[in-house]
C-alpha cells in the first residue's frame, strides 16, 4: 500500500504534513521521557523555522489520536486544525514557557480535545478499526505483506471492541509510545488509573485475541471432520 500523505498545514509557519508510515504494536515497553527537549529551545529560538520540525516528529502521533476518534476520513482535518492552533498558541507563549514544555501529552491532549469536538459536530459512531485499513505493508513478498495486513485488521478490530477508557490508553500507549505520565496528562488523569486502565486494557486485548484463535481452530478441526 503507497505511504499516505496528508494535506498542506494551513499554518503561518507554512509546514506541510508528511507522509506517515503506521503501525500496531501491543508488546514491549518504551518508556518515553520528554526532559529538557532541544525541539523545545528551537521552536522558543525562532518559531517559524522551527515549527514545520514540530510538525514531522509529532505528526503522526497527532494523527493517530485524532483516527481512533473521528475515523481516518476526518483524521486529516484535526491534525490541521491542531497544529495551526498550536503555532498560534506558541506564537503567544513567552520563550521561558516554551522551553519548559512538554510537547508530546500537550500535542495528544490537544488533538483529543479537537477531534472529541468534531465528533460532537458530526454525531455519529465512528469505528476505530478503519485504522486497519489505514496501515502500510513492508519490504515483504506479496504473501507475507498480506498476512501482515490481515493481522494488522485483526488487532484494530479487536482494539475497537475495547471499552472506550481501554481503547485510549491501550493505544496511546503501545501504539503512540507516550509514557505512562504523558498519557496521565493527556487524559487529566491520576497515574495510577492510567496504569490500571492500560493493563486491564491488554488483559482484555488479549483475551479477546485468545478468543479468536480457539475461533479459527475449531473452524478449522470442523471443516477437516
Amino acid at each position: 500500500m503507497p505511504q499516505r500523505t496528508v494535506g498542506a498545514l494551513e499554518a503561518p509557519a507554512a509546514a506541510k504534513l508528511q507522509p506517515i508510515r503506521r503501525g500496531l504494536c501491543y508488546s514491549g515497553v518504551h518508556m518515553a521521557i520528554a526532559v529538557n527537549d532541544p525541539l523545545c529551545a528551537r521552536l522558543a529560538d525562532d518559531l517559524d523555522a522551527t515549527f514545520p520540525e514540530l510538525v514531522v516528529e509529532h505528526q503522526q502521533l497527532v494523527f493517530g489520536v485524532a483516527v481512533r476518534v473521528v475515523g481516518e476520513s476526518s483524521a486529516e482535518d484535526v491534525a490541521q486544525e491542531v497544529f495551526v492552533r498550536a503555532y498560534r498558541a506558541l506564537k503567544r507563549y513567552p520563550s521561558q514557557r516554551i522551553r519548559e514544555m512538554r510537547l508530546r501529552p500537550w500535542l495528544a491532549r490537544m488533538a483529543l480535545n479537537q477531534a472529541r469536538n468534531a465528533h460532537r459536530g458530526r454525531r455519529r459512531h465512528v469505528d476505530v478499526a478503519e485504522l486497519g485499513d489505514a496501515l502500510p505493508g513492508t519490504d515483504e513478498g506479496p504473501h507475507g505483506q498480506a498476512q501482515r495486513r490481515e493481522d494488522q485488521k485483526l488487532w484494530a478490530r479487536l482494539l475497537a471492541g475495547l471499552p472506550q477508557r481501554y481503547r485510549l490508553a491501550v493505544a496511546l500507549r503501545h501504539i503512540d509510545d507516550l509514557s505512562y505520565a504523558e498519557i496521565a496528562e493527556t487524559l487529566g488523569k491520576p497515574l495510577g488509573s492510567v496504569k490500571s486502565d492500560v493493563h486491564r486494557g491488554v488483559a482484555l486485548l488479549r483475551a479477546a485475541y485468545d478468543a479468536e484463535q480457539r475461533g479459527q481452530e475449531h473452524g478449522m478441526a470442523k471443516e477437516a471432520s
